[in-house]
């Protein structure tokens, strides 16, 4: 009788997170510029916000700006039980110490407002020929970061298929979780879930990222995975 309740608890749980996502049964967002804060918030535990963007310029890559994105996010509540992550999104890797400057006065900033900061997070689409140049930026970026400060960043969905061993294991003394995003623009990619029985084999803390009102069944297997940490929806407007 208990095997069977514990059968029952499985499916429901499954079919909880089939369809379209529905925020308001997640705890963990992403909140970009151009955003409006939802009620989902008030509840959130875990908030990456964005505030900013690093880019080349088109001329001349070695020529790099950092686009502050706070001041078009709209203020934000109190949220006094939610962990905040400063997210960054970055279009390269030829970062110059200003940008490395300014993270860390806006982590100074925020932290100084009273907030939870739990940590930074990258938001970069490491492509396999940059993936070993992202593990340097990224060592870098962790020797600055002040110790108590944790280190995020994104993967696309196919990124586990593409990292090999070595970088597996410098990644993992890097940074403290991967996030996977399973959609691309406002859509759920497709075949998503031939992608993910690698995810788990990277034996890294990792998330799923998921876009608000996109398809998602989520996998039986996924949640025994030692290294799953939940879900983090991206938020959008209208939905």
């Amino acid at each position: 009788m208990t095997r069977l309740c514990c059968l029952g608890l499985l499916l429901c749980a499954r079919l909880a997170l089939a369809g379209p996502v529905d925020a308001a049964r997640y705890d963990a967002f992403w909140l970009w510029a151009g955003v409006k804060p939802q009620a989902v918030l008030n509840d959130a535990r875990t908030i990456y916000v964005l505030q900013g963007q690093i880019e080349a310029s088109p001329a001349d890559e070695t020529q790099v700006r950092f686009i502050a994105q706070d001041a078009s996010l709209p203020p934000l509540p109190r949220l006094p039980n939610a962990h905040v992550w400063l997210a960054y999104r970055a279009h390269t890797l030829h970062w110059t110490p200003r940008v490395e400057h300014i993270m860390l006065a806006q982590l100074a900033r925020w932290r100084a407002s009273g907030r939870v900061v739990e940590g930074v997070q990258i938001d970069f689409d490491a492509h396999t020929l940059h993936l070993q140049d992202y593990l340097d930026v990224l060592r870098e970026l962790r020797e600055r970061l002040p110790a108590d400060c944790r280190l995020s960043i994104t993967g696309l969905l196919d990124w586990s298929s593409r990292i090999d061993t070595d970088q597996v294991n410098q990644l993992k003394r890097i940074v403290d979780e991967v996030v996977v995003q399973t959609y691309q623009g406002r859509r759920t990619i497709a075949d998503y879930d031939a992608y993910l029985p690698r995810v788990g084999r990277l034996q890294l803390p990792f998330r799923i990222g998921l876009i608000q009102g996109g398809e998602w069944e989520a996998p039986r297997y996924l949640a025994q995975s030692p290294w799953f940490r939940g879900y983090v929806v991206f938020l959008r407007n209208g939905v």
